[in-house]
Formats: structure tokens, C-alpha cells, sequence
């Protein structure tokens, strides 16, 4: 099993399979063929080829960057300095390490693309790599216009998200002595290669980034599969509207959900569209399956969880451990189950006795995402973390009010989830239901309804 290995030299073999070589011969080709290209024999080519043919695909440092590592790839061991040009055998190792190569080989490449020497290098150069990778991606998903529905909000200079991301994803670095890269302090110490290795290893997105960024950038036409990275964005006829999330922020939180659920996103409830209702959110989110919950405080917090299976009216606690709690600025963090409780999830209307609103973790009180029926106002209490999630307080303040709400449904509805979304006398009325529930009596009824139209 793997991948099959082909040689377009005697000494030099890649991890394409036949057909991939051939594209990657065509390509070399095309670039060696560009002005700037090399004439003499064997052929090569420059910087400037490269810019000519990739274009405005790639920011100009990404370009440069992926040219250096590829011309400091010394297929010998022997050469005493990066050659002037990129050979045959040069591009084809590059591309078969960064497309095809294990973590090994991958943070090689890397390595060679932040600097020009076999040393280690500094954290904080490993931090300006991220982000430029990290804008390369914004910025060729939307020169290649395959943000599948959703829209890049513009600004003038770097978006914070970039800068945001690139930290989350550099904070999964462990340094040599064992511990996480957690601050701004650290960014002296020095990365080796196996340091980096093991990064490439445990930061997946990293690695995810680079192919896109290269299958994108060379308008390669091997298969690239885009459907888990981002989502398609779906939004009722006539809703439009600007989400709470760019297109990063989407790629983040996208990559934590399950698989099977990571292809479509299908808004199901925005305060901007529906209005500032718990009876609208009440009424729009039970029964639709897993959902992903965004806030976004006064203060400018945007924070919110994803609810592993669907919503229900009810004064009981609800969900598995496959829910977690997310912050997505000022900070990016995914917080998922200890194990501790089983509060993962609860949804409650109309009652006299028992708390009305929406939470995820902790306990009544005191959850560490709570939208209370008094839509507008919340909390988010962690004394140090919630002990559901083990997450921070992830608004400004412990009580807070927000200004946005949206409410995702993610993956495909089932039949089941369809037929669910049928009313009946106890859906309208929770305080019977909860009385129903509480006295230990079964509601017959469940299963038996007729499937709702299709909307």
C-alpha cells in the first residue's frame, strides 16, 4: 500500500504515481519554457520564471519562499550554497516532499524554505513562515474563486485572522525541552529539524495549507479534495447576510468537527436575520442535527461551541462528548470533553423552576457558554475552567451581552431529523412536557408523526 515511486532521473525518484509525474514533467516544462527560464542544457528554472507563471495566484513571499527551498535542496550533499537556478531534479524532490513526503520530509522542505542554512532556526521565524502560509491560502482560495460561498472580509493590511491562526497553530509547537510555545518570550528559543517534524506532525492544518497553497498556487490539475477544509456556505433564498466567521475562522472550526459532518454548513439561525428571539432560536434549532453556536460579545469576543447532536426542548442535560467549546478571537482554542459531567449540552423554554436559556458546560449557573431566554445577555463562568470543557472564560466579561448570534446546522439532515421537526401540543407547551418527563411518563406519540412538507 502507498504511493507508488516513479524516476524522471537515474538518481532521482519521487512518490508520484505515473500519472502525477507526467503533470509534474509538463509543469517543469512550462516553467523552464518561461521567460526567465534557462535555454542551456539540462534545463532549469529562475525566480523570475516562477513569478511569470504562477502570477498573482500567490503572494510575491510566498513565491520566493517556496523558490528558495527549492533551489537550496542539495541533491549531492556536496554543493556549498543554493544553486542559481531550480533543475529537473531539484523540482521534482521539492514537489514530492511538500505534496507527497512524510512529516520528515515535509519539515525539511520547510526548514529550507525559512532559511538558507541546515540550523536550527528561530521560533519567531517559524511564526512568520505560518503566517505567510496562512495569507497564501485566504489569498489563493479567493484569486482561484473557490471560497464555496463564503465571503473574505476586506481591510485594509494583514487580516487579524491570519495573525490569529498563525499563532494557534505555532502555539502547538513543543520546543526541545518539551514544552508548548506559549508566548511572545519564547519566540528567541531555538527549532531544530526534529522539532519541527514533530510540529508538522501534530499541526495538521500546516501541512493541509502547503498542498493547498501549492495544488492552488500551480493550478496543478492532480485531485485535490477542498469539501472538508471548507465548507459549502448554504443560506435560505433571500437571506444573505455577513456571518460572524471569514473564510479562516470556518477552515479552523471546521477541522474539529467530525469528518462526515465538515462538507456543509447551512445557516439555521442569525439574530441579523431572525431578530433578537429566543422564541425565533427556540423555534428554528431543535431537531436539525449537529450545530455549530457563534457569539460575538460587545467587547468583540467571538466565541461559541458545536453541539454533537441535535437540540430538544428540555430540562435535562443533552449531548455527548464529541460537543466542545471554541474561541475564535481574540484567541483561536478548541476546549473538548474531560469527562467530568455529562453537561454537554441544554436547551430549556417556558419553565417556572428550572433555568431557562441555552448552555454548554458546567452546571446551571454557572456554564461556560450560557445564552439566557432573556436574549441579549449571557455569561460564560470558569473558576479556573469550566469543568465540562476545560475551557477559559472565553467572553471580555463573566456576564456579558452580545450583539450577534448564528447557529449552524453541519454535515446532511437525516430523514430522522426532518420527521422530528413536526409539532405537537407538548412541543408548544415545555412545562407540560418537562412535568411529562419528570413524572417518569412516556409521550407515545414520539415517532409516530407525519414528515413536516419540505420547506
Amino acid at each position: 500500500m502507498g504511493n507508488g515511486r516513479s524516476c524522471s532521473a537515474p538518481s532521482v525518484c519521487s512518490q508520484f504515481l505515473p500519472e502525477e509525474q507526467a503533470a509534474m514533467d509538463r509543469l517543469f516544462d512550462a516553467l523552464s519554457s518561461e521567460k526567465g527560464g534557462s535555454s542551456a542544457s539540462p534545463r532549469s528554472f529562475s525566480l523570475t520564471a516562477l513569478k511569470s507563471h504562477i502570477g498573482q495566484a500567490l503572494p510575491p513571499e510566498m513565491i520566493t519562499r517556496l523558490y528558495d527551498g527549492m533551489r537550496r535542496v542539495d541533491l549531492t550533499g556536496q554543493a556549498k550554497g543554493p544553486s542559481e537556478s531550480i533543475s529537473r531534479e531539484q523540482f521534482t524532490v521539492s514537489m514530492s516532499h511538500l505534496l507527497k513526503g512524510n512529516s520528515k520530509e515535509k519539515s525539511l522542505m520547510i526548514l529550507k524554505m525559512i532559511s538558507a542554512t541546515d540550523g536550527p532556526v528561530k521560533a519567531r521565524e517559524v511564526q512568520k513562515f505560518t503566517e505567510d502560509l496562512v495569507g497564501s491560502l485566504v489569498h489563493v482560495l479567493n484569486h482561484r474563486q473557490e471560497l464555496r460561498g463564503w465571503t473574505q472580509k476586506k481591510s485594509p493590511g494583514p487580516l487579524p485572522t491570519v495573525q490569529v491562526l498563525a499563532a494557534q497553530l505555532v502555539s502547538e509547537m513543543k520546543l526541545a525541552d518539551g514544552k508548548k510555545l506559549l508566548g511572545p518570550q519564547q519566540l528567541d528559543c531555538a527549532c531544530d529539524q526534529a522539532v519541527i517534524e514533530d510540529w508538522v506532525f501534530r499541526a495538521h492544518l500546516v501541512a493541509t495549507f502547503l498542498s493547498v497553497v501549492i495544488h492552488r498556487g500551480f493550478f496543478l490539475s492532480l485531485s485535490l479534495d477542498l469539501a472538508t477544509l471548507l465548507p459549502e456556505r448554504q443560506v435560505d433564498q433571500g437571506q444573505e447576510f455577513e456571518s460572524l466567521l471569514d473564510v479562516l475562522s470556518v477552515i479552523y472550526v471546521n477541522s474539529h468537527l467530525p469528518r462526515e459532518q465538515q462538507h456543509r454548513w447551512h445557516l439555521l439561525f442569525s439574530s441579523e436575520l431572525h431578530g433578537h428571539s429566543f422564541a425565533q432560536l427556540c423555534g428554528r434549532i431543535p431537531h436539525r442535527g449537529p450545530c455549530v453556536v457563534l457569539l460575538r460579545d460587545h467587547d468583540g469576543h467571538v466565541f461559541g461551541g458545536f453541539a454533537s447532536c441535535s437540540w430538544e426542548i428540555k430540562p435535562q442535560f443533552q449531548g455527548d462528548d464529541k460537543c466542545f467549546l471554541f474561541s475564535i478571537f481574540p484567541s483561536m482554542a478548541v476546549y473538548t470533553s474531560t469527562g467530568y459531567n455529562n453537561h454537554y449540552m441544554y436547551l430549556n423554554q417556558g419553565q417556572q423552576t428550572i433555568p431557562n436559556g441555552l448552555g454548554m458546560g458546567g452546571q446551571h449557573s454557572y456554564f461556560g457558554l450560557w445564552v439566557d431566554v432573556d436574549f441579549g445577555k449571557g455569561h460564560s463562568k470558569a473558576k479556573p475552567t469550566c469543568t465540562t470543557y476545560n475551557s477559559p472564560q472565553l467572553s471580555a466579561q463573566e456576564d456579558f451581552r452580545f450583539e450577534k448570534m448564528e447557529v449552524w446546522a453541519v454535515g446532511d439532515a437525516s430523514h430522522s431529523q426532518l420527521a422530528n421537526r413536526g409539532k405537537s401540543i407538548l412541543d408548544v407547551d415545555p412545562e407540560a412536557q418537562a412535568l411529562l418527563e419528570i413524572s417518569g411518563r412516556s409521550r407515545y406519540s414520539e415517532g409516530l408523526r407525519k414528515a413536516p412538507d419540505q420547506e
